[in-house]
């Protein structure tokens, strides 16, 4: 597996892996507190949905020019990566809260208590909230996947990396039947960040014409740069403004 392939795969799996524990947390919610057969059938009815977009944009996407794929993919990635990182900046910095899944689930179940009573039938309410959580997370793990497969002519190994980071939550959902507070979500997003506007860097920049000295081996570069520059700013940015309640330093936001 070349440089590309393994940074490939594991920018997926870690922007998946994120995505789904989003995801997971919103059914739990749901489920739990309200219907878990109408949640599941959300669930179902939005992973059919995700299928229906990557069966029809990614043949679309393999179609165009290598130039102009490169393009196209890198501006989004750098959009895409952006705003991953500026988030994940300003929650190192102190100055945007870090998210808890927790906390997540106990507002996610208030809401479904608060939305009324339902009988022992369908579960309109449960249905929706899920469909809607894992349509919106799943469609980000569909854009990551067709722009990095795509792009490398590899939508089978990006595809690989999705499945997997999900069945690892799907699974973990199963056994501990609770959010996923303690997986390191911040440290991943901040990697993630990282990761995404590298290779939108790296990619755009072909796709205009432009040569990286030593090809490929431009990403070993590429990559460290972008993490030092984006914690010089967390730093920064934390000495420009005082920290919100509770708010980490730039340490404890992306440490396992």
């Amino acid at each position: 597996m070349s440089g590309q392939e393994l940074g490939l795969a594991l920018s997926v799996f870690l922007a998946s892996l994120v995505e789904c524990i989003e995801a997971l947390t919103i059914v739990l919610a749901v489920g739990s507190t309200r219907s878990w057969r109408s949640a599941l059938a959300g669930t179902g009815a939005a992973a059919a949905a995700l299928a229906a977009v990557t069966a029809v944009l990614g043949p679309a996407l393999t179609a165009l020019p290598l130039s102009t794929l490169r393009l196209v993919v890198g501006g989004l990635l750098l959009i895409f990566g952006l705003q991953w990182l500026r988030k994940a900046i300003l929650r190192a910095a102190g100055l945007k809260a870090v998210r808890n899944e927790s906390d997540e689930f106990v507002e996610e179940a208030s809401a479904a208590t608060a939305a009324g009573a339902f009988g022992r039938g369908f579960d309109g309410y449960s249905f929706v909230i899920a469909m809607k959580g894992v349509l919106l997370e799943g469609l980000e793990v569909v854009f990551i996947v067709l722009t990095f497969g795509a792009n490398q002519n590899r939508v089978g190994l990006a595809a690989i990396a999705a499945i997997l980071a999900a069945s690892a939550v799907i699974i973990a959902g199963l056994l501990l039947h609770r959010p996923l507070a303690r997986a390191p979500e911040n440290a991943m997003k901040f990697a993630v960040g990282v990761m995404l506007t590298s290779f939108g860097t790296f990619w755009g920049a072909e796709g205009a014409g432009a040569a990286w000295p030593g090809g490929d081996a431009a990403l070993l570069a590429i990559v460290p740069f972008v993490l030092l520059i984006s914690l010089v700013l967390a730093a920064g940015a934390r000495r420009l403004a005082p920290p919100i309640d509770g708010g980490p330093g730039p340490v404890e936001a992306v440490a396992p």
